[in-house]
């Protein structure tokens, strides 16, 4: 008896010792603060340190947000401070911002997993670095993980793919590397991945096609190669972003639900699927800056969602048809710097108000100076017919050949029962010479050498784009008439400008410098070198420059004079103050102005080796051309007078280089003037800066606003702007934007504008 009673006592005391499952999440005040002492006391969290109340009940701010559902936290919202950002030391990346070397991602995470309820992880912008542990996949009922602009580096644990009821993967801008992971396929329940600005080096695997709930991939700037798979079994497929890698293949069929498709700085080939064309929901399509060819589908133009299509800097050949039809919402097109010859249709007159139009650097027949000779472009469409006659006669002599060289072999073993050695090594030396005969090294080498020329030129930008030289003093006082009075066109912190007139008739702008004469002319010449390569359609062209060293006192310095081409149609500025009717400009056309140069900077700051940073960014310096096209001048001047300064001539590194957020703040007063208009006197920056707060509301805005922008915009279009305007001008730097985040808010501020435009005509026709 006694044993039995020993039995049950045992039993209820082991009963009693489980753990239940509240327990399991013991005490989640003392959770929170030991995850915030991991973070190193973010000040984001200092209202955790200070609450005594049930954390539960605590106010959700915008750096911090507490979920709870029955006592148990089930999301986790973190927003910090510590942005992305490098460094550069002899040739080696350095992240900054990260937490000290005393963090320990093991044990944050061992900490973080004891909130076993937990659905929603989002932990951004928090300094965390060093490789995710495994011990993740603790957290089994985790719907949405989003570890985003963090330090974390290495693989992508494995044993995430036991987190069977994942839904959403944001890891975008760490530093994972190695392969992409082929288990995905696991996460039945995956409707978003998004592993962008990380550095991923492999093929997408094909796991990623059997993953059918996914609405969103998005993998851009990363470093995959290869084929991009065939994607349309992908029925629930909405948005495809893959931007910025080093994709070669031809492009494959797309789901039909696509809204989105970003493939934008690859090197996809071949010509544009038919099939592209029957994309009913697809809105917005970039396909730039690839090695695209052939003739573009008039159907992609004709999409009945379409508002943003993309197909510039490719390799594409023929002509557009006279008779295309432009879907009604298409409110932005750019085909420049394509090899298109003959007319432009009507809906993509570019001087259109329905919708913005790029058609630069093509041989199109429409009187624009931004056109190259149609011969130039005719020698690529023959050659491309050529070429693919080529091609079809290497495939004939490479199968006749092998026919040939089959029958050879057979007639050589019947020979060989029948002849002595000797004789099969004749036969063997007909053989080799056959072969021979056949072989296409020739053909290939000149195809070869064809597509490493088309690539660096779509790569740089660099298609019909004059030849930097260096001129001689004796031109540009010939050219001037001696800097005559009459010439003088300003003078600003950058020097003197001049206007002149070159011995072939052509018209430049001169700017006059003087430098301290205390570094070599070797230093001087590299670094106007490198300026002399930024070229982009929305940049003041660099034709050349000139260095007069002939002073003989040091500290007279060094006369360089650059010579840039002539931009006749005034400054953005002067447009902005501008009481003529007749030179109003819309906001629409304001817009297709601010996104022109925002493309500029983002090229200045990302497109070339080593980026171009604090480029002097007002709206003085963005001259309009005959078409009102932006164009950004006085760029890269800090490559030559502010960075020289700082470079011994024995060729140490600079100590310091100016970060690419005073670039976001300046342009962020561009689109402050392009609001409110210029600041003149009595509304400086300090007094627009106060005003900011008018935005907020209706009323405010008609106050501050300018009215021909009021009576021209859409107040979607309006709102869009204003936010990221305010974020530029964001007194923080580590929270302003990137240019890419600015530059993608005007282009869907433009969409919304010309579909509302759009709207506006239908109803006035009606």
């Amino acid at each position: 008896m006694w044993r039995s009673n020993w039995f049950l006592i045992l039993y209820l005391s082991w009963f009693l010792c489980i753990p239940s499952t509240q327990e399991l999440q013991t005490h989640p005040p003392q959770l929170l603060l030991q995850l915030r002492k991991h973070l190193e006391y973010p000040s984001q969290l200092d209202i955790w340190g200070s609450y005594n109340g049930d954390i539960c009940n605590l106010s959700s701010t915008l750096h911090m947000s507490v979920v709870c559902e029955d006592n148990f936290i089930i999301e986790l919202k973190i927003k910090g401070d510590k942005v992305v950002t490098v460094s550069e030391f002899n040739g080696f990346a350095i992240p900054n911002q990260t937490l000290s070397e005393s963090f320990s991602i093991d044990s944050f995470v061992t900490t973080l997993t004891r909130l076993t309820s937990l659905r929603v992880v989002s932990l951004v912008s928090l300094g965390i670095w060093g490789p995710l542990p495994d011990k993740i996949h603790r957290l089994y009922s985790l719907e949405v993980l989003d570890l985003s602009s963090n330090f974390m580096f290495g693989s992508v644990p494995p044993q995430l793919s036991r987190m069977v009821k994942l839904n959403s993967i944001t890891l975008d801008g760490n530093y994972f590397n190695g392969s992409l992971p082929d288990w995905l396929d696991s996460l039945s329940n995956l409707t978003v991945l998004s592993l962008r600005n990380n550095r991923f080096k492999s093929q997408l695997p094909s796991s990623i096609c059997r993953i059918t709930t996914l609405t969103d991939i998005a993998l851009s700037h990363n470093q995959l190669t290869g084929k991009l798979p065939d994607l349309s079994t992908l029925t629930s497929l909405q948005m495809l972003d893959l931007r910025e890698n080093k994709l070669d293949s031809d492009l494959p069929a797309m789901p039909e639900g696509l809204i989105t498709i970003l493939l934008s700085n690859n090197s996809f080939s071949g010509n544009i699927p038919a099939q592209f064309g029957h994309l009913s929901k697809l809105q917005h399509l970039d396909l730039s800056l690839n090695h695209l060819s052939g003739t573009p589908p008039s159907s992609l133009f004709s999409l009945p969602n379409i508002r943003y299509l993309n197909l510039a800097s490719n390799v594409l050949i023929g002509s557009i048809p006279n008779s295309l039809s432009c879907g009604s919402n298409l409110g932005f097109v750019d085909i420049s710097s394509n090899k298109l010859i003959g007319g432009l249709p009507s809906c993509l007159d570019g001087m259109s108000n329905k919708r913005a139009v790029k058609f630069g650097g093509n041989c199109l027949s429409v009187g624009s100076q931004n056109q190259l000779q149609e011969s130039y472009c005719e020698t690529a469409n023959i050659e491309s017919k050529q070429s693919r006659g080529r091609m079809v006669g290497i495939l004939v002599a490479v199968v006749t050949g092998t026919v040939l060289v089959l029958v050879l072999l057979a007639l050589g073993v019947l020979l060989l029962c029948r002849r002595n050695r000797s004789g099969r090594t004749f036969e063997q030396n007909i053989f080799s010479k056959v072969v021979q005969d056949n072989s296409t090294t020739g053909v290939s080498s000149e195809v070869l050498a064809n597509a490493r020329f088309i690539a660096q030129a779509a790569k740089l930008g660099t298609q019909g784009a004059p030849a930097c030289r260096v001129f001689a003093l004796e031109e540009l006082m010939e050219a001037t008439n001696n800097f005559d009075s009459l010439t003088f066109m300003g003078e600003g912190s950058n020097g003197k400008m001049y206007r002149g007139r070159l011995e072939n008739g052509t018209y430049v702008a001169i700017r006059s410098l003087t430098l301290l004469k205390k570094h070599s002319i070797q230093n001087l010449k590299l670094r106007l070198d490198l300026l002399s390569k930024l070229h982009h359609p929305h940049l003041v062209g660099l034709v050349g420059y000139c260095i007069d060293n002939s002073g003989q006192d040091d500290s007279v310095g060094i006369k360089v004079f650059l010579i840039y081409e002539y931009v006749s149609n005034g400054n953005y500025h002067a447009y902005l103050s501008e009481t003529c009717p007749e030179k109003f400009l819309k906001w629409s056309d304001r817009l297709v102005i601010v996104i022109g140069v925002a493309k500029a900077v983002h090229f200045l700051h990302t497109g070339v080796i080593p980026g171009t940073f604090n480029n002097r960014l007002k709206t003085n310096n963005i001259l309009l051309d005959e078409h009102r096209i932006g164009k950004l001048s006085d760029y890269g001047l800090a490559v030559i007078t502010d960075e020289i300064e700082k470079i011994e001539v024995k060729g140490e590194a600079p100590k310091s280089r100016t970060n690419l957020e005073d670039d976001v703040y300046n342009f962020g007063f561009i689109l402050l003037e392009s609001l409110v208009g210029p600041i003149v006197t009595g509304k400086g920056e300090a007094f627009l800066l106060n005003e900011m707060a008018s935005f907020g509301s209706q009323d405010g805005r008609r106050r501050i606003v300018d009215p021909i922008v009021l009576t021209t915009c859409s107040q979607e279009s309006l709102s869009i702007v204003v936010s990221i305007t305010s974020k530029c001008l964001s007194p923080e730097p580590s929270t302003r934007p990137s240019f890419e985040d600015v530059l993608w808010n005007l282009q869907y501020a433009s969409q919304v504008q010309a579909a509302a435009d759009s709207d506006q005509k239908s109803d006035s026709t009606s």
